[in-house]
């Protein structure tokens, strides 16, 4: 993961990672009480409902959040990345776990236990103003999805979705030739569809149309944005395809 040696520094930009917004003091500290933990892909990194006895800090690897409705109905909420907290929401709030994390390639990451990450944020009482901030700018990222869930229609409402994920992955430093951005997590068109509450066939569609523009090129569960500027002034509306 990207390192910041001091938070005395430049202050944190309001989309960096839980982890690489802590300073070099505070990542120690985190690191002494946590155990590293791999996962291998599809592995579960806590479930929907269970009792709530640790956080997740990922180091590298990509997750998907997803929910599952009383008829077994799967959604996908969320994807997080190296940096990212997770499984930690149902731990502040000493309840059970609302959704299952599940590893979408190797996943390694640090797992702390619920007792000792409350101390560590006793501790180093800063740091619960960069939980509070994730919570926030995550329920602003839930928000603008339902937006657009509501204003858009198939290629620009993926194009918004792509669009963020292409602004993730460059920050793991992914960029490549041209500026094109791999999209880091290996989504397949089914997982698409159930994050844009969308049908495999109209994510299908949507990619066809954005690869015909020259915006992306895909593979098997791989997409990569080739005109990331492009694809963002697409995704807000700037102009039609």
């Amino acid at each position: 993961m990207p390192t910041r040696t001091s938070r005395a520094g430049p202050a944190a930009d309001p989309g960096d990672a839980f982890w690489d917004a802590l300073d070099g003091r505070e990542r120690a500290a985190l690191r002494a009480v946590a155990r590293p933990r791999k996962y291998a892909p599809r592995a579960p990194l806590c479930y929907q409902g269970d009792d709530s006895d640790h956080i997740i800090v990922i180091e590298s690897g990509w997750a998907k959040v997803v929910a599952s409705s009383a008829d077994g109905h799967a959604v996908v909420l969320a994807v997080r990345g190296p940096g990212d907290l997770v499984c930690e929401s149902a731990v502040l709030g000493r309840r059970e776990r609302s959704a299952t994390v599940q590893a979408l390639d190797q996943v390694r990451a640090l797992l702390v236990p619920a007792a000792r990450f409350t101390a560590f944020l006793d501790a180093h009482p800063g740091v619960w103003m960069l939980v509070s901030g994730t919570f926030v700018r995550r329920l602003d990222d839930a928000g603008r999805r339902l937006q657009a869930h509501v204003s858009a229609q198939g290629p620009r409402r993926l194009a918004i979705l792509l669009a963020d994920l292409a602004e993730m992955s460059a920050r793991q430093g992914a960029a490549g030739a041209g500026g094109a951005v791999p999209i880091g997590p290996p989504l397949s068109q089914e997982e698409l569809g159930s994050w844009m509450d969308a049908s495999r066939e109209t994510v299908a569609r949507a990619l066809a149309v954005l690869r015909d523009a020259g915006l992306v090129r895909t593979g098997r569960r791989r997409i990569t944005v080739l005109d990331p500027r492009g694809l963002r002034a697409f995704a807000d509306g700037a102009f039609t395809l």
